[in-house]
């Protein structure tokens, strides 16, 4: 299972989202469906630095735009891809 629960530093809702993963997450994963939402609809997901670029491409193989950022750093959109 891929997936997780956004929290603050230092709960368990700041590891990685990669399945069996235990490490502190360093990364957000913004995306979004963007056949049920606009633009202004963000998920997040955390990743380690190892999970980052896996979690990111496991949905953007998806179709699902997706914007990656340090985790204290949030976004507002994740607009379509260009």
């Amino acid at each position: 299972m891929i997936g997780g629960i956004l929290g603050g530093s230092g709960d368990p809702g700041s590891r990685c989202s990669s399945s069996g993963c235990t490490a502190d997450a360093t990364w957000r994963v913004n995306w979004r469906n963007p056949r049920i939402h606009g633009p202004e609809r963000v998920k997040v997901w955390l990743a380690c630095d190892e999970h980052r670029e896996h979690l990111g491409q496991y949905l953007a193989t998806r179709g699902f735009p997706v914007v990656v950022t340090p985790l204290g750093e949030a976004v507002e959109s994740v607009p379509d891809p260009a």
